[in-house]
C-alpha cells in the first residue's frame, strides 16, 4: 500500500455519477413521469422544457409548471478474490460495500405559451446526485498493504547477505484501517424559445449553465504485520510473530542491509502509511455552457421529438485542505489546480402514438458521446465507444381521473476492462418502472412513479503471470428511485 495508491483511487472518484439513470456523467430522470413511463422523448407534458423542447407547443396559452423529488437509494459492491488477503482472516475473498442515498432530489420544469412562441427553462441535478461511502475502504488499497508480509523475505535476503548468515523473516497476518466517500452534484440550469414552425413542425434553441460541485474525503492508516525472525544473531531481530508492529519495526534493518534501494522505498512509503496516514479533503468546483437544439413533428396521432446538447467543455478547480496522498508529501490534488470534467455531447430521439383514445405507446434513443469528452487522465480513451440507451412505455388512461403507466430502460456501456475502476465502474443494466398520476382538475395532475434497476456483474482481473497474485474483482451495483411529483397550468 502507498499513498499513490490512495490518490489515483480518489481521483477515478471525479468521474462517477453517484446514481441516476443515463450515462456516465449525465442524468435523465428529471420528472416524476420519468419513474412511471421512462419513454419521454417525445412529451408534449411540461417535463419536456427537459426532455423534448421542441415538443412544448403542444402546450395550452399560458404559464405551466412540473416539480418533482425523488429519493434515490444504491449500494455498490466489489467481491474481490487475492491469496494475499487470506492473511488478514483467513479468507481470500473479501466483500467492499458503497452505499449512497439522496433521499431529496427536486427539479424543476416550467413554460409560458404565447401562440407560436414558448419560453422555457429547467433547473435540476442534471449528474451525479448524491455521496457514496466506502466505510472499508476498496481492494486496490488492501492489495497493496496485503504485498507487506510478503516484503520481509527481500528484508532477510539483504541482511544474509551482509552478514553472512541464513535468517529468515515471515509474517501471516496484516491489519489496515482505511476509509473512502465522494459527493458528486452537477447542477443545470436550462433556458431556451420553442416555435412552431407550422402545424407539423417545430423547433427550439436554448442552453444549459452546468455548475460541478464535488467532495472527497478518505485515509489510509494504522498498518499493521506480525514479524517472526529466525536465524539472525541475538538481539538483531527479536520478533515471534506474536504482535502486530508497523513497518517502521524492520525499516531500519532493510537499511542496514544490502537490501535494493526498491525495497526500502517501498517500507518506508508502507511507514508512512502506517504512522502519518495518507489522508485527502478536497473540493472541486468549474462551470460550463452546452448549446441545446431541438425539433418537434406532429401528426394526427404521432409525434416525434429530437434533441442534441452539444459538449459541456469545462475543467473542476480543486480547493484542497488537507492532501498528503503524493508520493513526495505534496499530494496529487494540489490547490487551484484544474481537472478536466467535460459532460458527453448527447442525442436523443423518440415517438409517442396514441394506438386508442386512452391508451398511448412511447418509445425511445439516446446516445452518449462519452468517447469525446475529456475526462482525468485522458481516461476516455479506454472507451471502445459511447453509451446507448432504448427506452420504451405504456400508459393508460382509466377515466378523467386516473391513469396508470409502466416502462422499461436497457443501458448500454461503451466501456472496457481498463477503463473499469474501484470507484469509477459502469454496469450494463436495464430498469423497469411503474406509477400512475392523478387529475385533481384540468389544471393540476399529481404523478407518483417508483423504478429499480438490474445491474450486469463485470468481472476483471488484475495481475501478472503468477497466479497466486492475480486479483479478480466482481463489480455489481443496485438501484432504487422512488418519485412523486405535481403539474400545474394557470
Amino acid at each position: 500500500m502507498n499513498k499513490k495508491r490512495l490518490a489515483v483511487g480518489i481521483i477515478a472518484m471525479c468521474s462517477v455519477p453517484f446514481m441516476f439513470a443515463g450515462g456516465i456523467l449525465t442524468n435523465t430522470n428529471q420528472s416524476a413521469r420519468f419513474a412511471r413511463l421512462m419513454a419521454l422523448e417525445a412529451s408534449t407534458s411540461v417535463d419536456a422544457a427537459y426532455y423534448n423542447p421542441a415538443g412544448l407547443v403542444k402546450l395550452q396559452d399560458g404559464f405551466h409548471f412540473s416539480f418533482s423529488n425523488q429519493s434515490v437509494y444504491q449500494t455498490r459492491v466489489i467481491n474481490s478474490t487475492y491469496a494475499p488477503f487470506a492473511q488478514s482472516g483467513g479468507d481470500p475473498t473479501k466483500t467492499y460495500k458503497g452505499t449512497a442515498s439522496a433521499p431529496i432530489v427536486p427539479s424543476l420544469q416550467a413554460a409560458y405559451k404565447k401562440g407560436k412562441w414558448v419560453l422555457s427553462g429547467s433547473l435540476a441535478v442534471v449528474g451525479g446526485g448524491g455521496k457514496a461511502t466506502f466505510s472499508n475502504g476498496l481492494p486496490m488499497f488492501e492489495a497493496g498493504a496485503s504485498a507487506l508480509p510478503g516484503i520481509f523475505s527481500q528484508v532477510a535476503a539483504g541482511l544474509n547477505n551482509k552478514l553472512g548468515t541464513s535468517g529468515t523473516i515471515s509474517s501471516n497476518r496484516y491489519s489496515v484501517d482505511q476509509y473512502m466517500s465522494g459527493s458528486s452534484f452537477i447542477y443545470g440550469a436550462q433556458m431556451g424559445g420553442t416555435y412552431q414552425i407550422n402545424e407539423i413542425f417545430s423547433a427550439y434553441a436554448g442552453f444549459r449553465l452546468n455548475i460541478v460541485n464535488n467532495h472527497y474525503e478518505g485515509y489510509l492508516r494504522s498498518l499493521r504485520a506480525n514479524i517472526n525472525a529466525e536465524g539472525f544473531p541475538p538481539g538483531l531481530m527479536d520478533y515471534d510473530g506474536s504482535s502486530m508492529v508497523s513497518p517502521a519495526a524492520i525499516l531500519g534493518m532493510a537499511m542496514q542491509g544490502q537490501t535494493d534501494q526498491s525495497t526500502i522505498n517501498s517500507l518506508n512509503l508502507l511507514q508512512q502509511a502506517s504512522l502519518d496516514g495518507a489522508y485527502l479533503d478536497s473540493k472541486q468546483s468549474g462551470w460550463g455552457v452546452a448549446p441545446i437544439i431541438g425539433f418537434n413533428i406532429n401528426y394526427q396521432k404521432l409525434n416525434v421529438g429530437m434533441k442534441y446538447e452539444f459538449k459541456t467543455s469545462l475543467n473542476v478547480e480543486n480547493k484542497t485542505k488537507v492532501d498528503d496522498t503524493g508520493l513526495d508529501g505534496t499530494g496529487m490534488f494540489a490547490d487551484g489546480v484544474n481537472t478536466a470534467h467535460d459532460i458527453p455531447a448527447l442525442f436523443t430521439i423518440g415517438a409517442s402514438y396514441a394506438i386508442l383514445p386512452q391508451l398511448t405507446a412511447s418509445v425511445g434513443y439516446h446516445h452518449f458521446f462519452d468517447k469525446s469528452a475529456r475526462m482525468e487522465g485522458d481516461k476516455q480513451k479506454l472507451l471502445e465507444g459511447g453509451t446507448n440507451e432504448y427506452l420504451g412505455g405504456l400508459e393508460y388512461q382509466i377515466d378523467k381521473m386516473f391513469l396508470v403507466s409502466a416502462g422499461g430502460q436497457i443501458t448500454r456501456y461503451g466501456v472496457t476492462d481498463e477503463y473499469q475502476r474501484d470507484l469509477s465502474f459502469s454496469l450494463n443494466s436495464y430498469s423497469l418502472g411503474f406509477g400512475g398520476a392523478v387529475n385533481v382538475s384540468e389544471k393540476v395532475q399529481i404523478n407518483i412513479g417508483y423504478f429499480w434497476t438490474t445491474y450486469s456483474d463485470w468481472t476483471k482481473k488484475t495481475g501478472n503471470d503468477n497466479p497466486a497474485l492475480i486479483r479478480t474483482d466482481v463489480y455489481s451495483r443496485t438501484n432504487k428511485v422512488f418519485a412523486a411529483g405535481v403539474d400545474f397550468s394557470f
